[in-house]
């Protein structure tokens, strides 16, 4: 399965630098993993933003949308798998995406009720996608 991530801004403090590369080194062994990294001066450039997920189903990472545990996020996967050439996670900056990106993204998906810092986001998605997708293959990952 092919899935991008397209992110406002790169993890600036170490501990989510290491976790980004390491849970992306992951995830590129299941799938076919494209990451994209926006200045953090686009942050509200909607128009920017979209341009990058054209073709993808695109799942916008938003307070308000949907939360699933990690099985529920493993069937999410399965079904897209399925039904897309290609998955788009964008994750906002620090102050989420615009509301536009928000409209026109075909899922919600919330990691939490809790606000998280930008950073911990970032790595949390991934190791959400990660843990979701061993799930998938069978591997011991997930207990």
């Amino acid at each position: 399965m092919k899935i991008h991530i397209l992110t406002i801004g790169k993890p600036k403090l170490a501990y989510a630098q290491i976790g980004f590369e390491e849970y992306a080194k992951r995830m590129a062994r299941l799938h076919e993993l494209r990451i994209t990294h926006l200045a953090d001066r686009h942050s509200n450039d909607a128009a920017k933003i979209t341009s990058k997920t054209h073709g993808a189903t695109v799942v916008a990472l938003e307070i308000q949308g949907t939360q699933h545990t990690s099985e529920e996020l493993a069937a999410f996967l399965r079904k897209r798998e399925l039904e897309s050439r290609e998955l788009c996670f964008v994750i906002g900056g620090p102050d989420g995406l615009p509301q536009a990106v928000r409209d026109t993204a075909d899922f919600q998906w919330s990691l939490s009720r809790l606000t998280l810092p930008h950073d911990l986001a970032m790595v949390a998605t991934l190791e959400a996608l990660y843990r979701a997708s061993t799930i998938n293959a069978h591997l011991p990952y997930h207990k």
